[in-house]
């Protein structure tokens, strides 16, 4: 009779039956058919990864690039208009011709992520910005600063603002020195104009006039005004603003915690104080550190002195003048290296130590150097 095989023999003594002969496949090795297997627990860093990369398209870097600035046709009419497209595509954005209102108008468009990340307020995402840029002549200028000057009171009508309009305005006015100098009159004038009125109403704007409306302008209409030489100046200004507008998303997102300034799990800065009060020496070395010109040899001696601003507190009560307050630490030893001659802490700073831990005046001033 033949002798059972190893395995055979020690499966019969493990549950005495005769395990299956088929082949086991790699479809098998999940179970028999009709069990399900538990579905495992999502990973935490797989959920966080939409997240975290919706965050990094946040960065300025990413999110100039899905920012567009729409430009007005009637802008890209001006010769020097080519600047301004050129400085917008090396910025990395993308610059688009579409009508506008107002006309000569630019106006910014973001696309939004997808996943938007969490924590972010949805007005963030809103696609079109609530900001346009109008670029005006300036003889249309000078027109919007005579209505402006002769109309007294905040009910006269702001030139270029529609009230029903949710957008900010805001005005850029190229070559607009140039043309008030141009428009002085010279002695050699002498023949009447066609229009006399007209033309004596914006001879007489100078900058006393512009100053006056641009501040009437700020004021009522909440109406800021750019005033460039050159669509290169221009140029540089969009830009920084186009590069403002997409680092907003990423500033709101991280600032949109309670304390955007602490990291999660430890202090970001300073030293931890344990419930029996470790680390509070160690707080009040690092408070002393905090006075200007103090070394850590010089913080060493004093909190060796007095292990706590209570103490030391304590000490100037004690005393009986306040020449004896303002000296008490001047003379304390520092420890210094071999070769080096010995130190102390020194008149300044023991009355600056004093001064804040005793004085009742918040506008003091401790260190007379400063």
């Amino acid at each position: 009779m033949a002798r059972p095989g190893p395995g055979r023999a020690g499966s019969a003594r493990r549950g005495g039956r005769r395990p299956p002969t088929w082949e086991i496949s790699d479809s098998d090795a999940e179970g028999p058919a009709g069990v399900e297997t538990p579905a495992r627990g999502r990973d935490p860093a797989e959920e966080r990864r939409p997240a975290a990369e919706a965050l990094r398209r946040l960065r300025p870097g990413q999110a100039v690039r899905r920012l567009a600035v729409l430009v007005d046709p009637a802008v890209l009419e001006d010769a020097g208009a080519d600047t301004l497209m050129e400085a917008l595509h090396a910025l990395g954005c993308e610059p688009r011709a579409e009508p506008q209102r107002p006309a000569r108008s630019l106006r910014w468009s973001r696309e939004s992520p997808d996943p938007c990340p969490r924590g972010v307020p949805p007005e963030v995402w809103a696609e079109d910005e609530p900001h346009v840029l109008l670029l005006l002549e300036p003889e249309e200028f000078v027109r919007g600063v005579l209505q402006l000057t002769q109309v007294r009171g905040p009910t006269c009508p702001v030139p270029w603002v529609t009230p029903e309009s949710p957008a900010r305005p805001h005005l850029a006015v190229i070559g607009l020195d140039a043309y008030l100098w141009s428009q002085k009159p010279s002695a050699q004038e002498t023949q009447q104009p066609e229009h006399p009125a007209v033309t004596r109403a914006e001879v007489a704007v100078g900058w006393p006039e512009v100053e006056e409306a641009l501040v009437r302008l700020q004021l009522w209409a909440n109406v800021d005004v750019l005033l460039v030489a050159s669509w290169q100046e221009l140029s540089q200004h969009v830009c920084a603003f186009t590069k403002a507008l997409a680092q907003r998303p990423f500033k709101q997102a991280r600032e949109s915690g309670a304390f955007p300034f602490c990291t999660s799990g430890r202090w970001a800065a300073g030293e931890q104080v344990a419930r029996d009060g470790t680390g509070l020496r160690r707080a009040w070395w690092r408070q002393v550190r905090q006075f200007n010109r103090v070394s850590p040899a010089v913080a060493d001696a004093i909190v060796s002195a007095f292990p706590s601003p209570r103490l030391l507190q304590q000490a100037y009560m004690a005393c009986g003048t306040e020449q004896e307050r303002l000296g008490l630490l001047a003379d304390l030893p520092v420890k210094t290296g071999k070769g080096v001659p010995p130190r102390r802490v020194g008149p300044d700073l023991s009355r600056r130590v004093c001064l804040f831990l005793t004085t009742t005046d918040p506008d003091l001033l401790l260190d007379l150097g400063s």
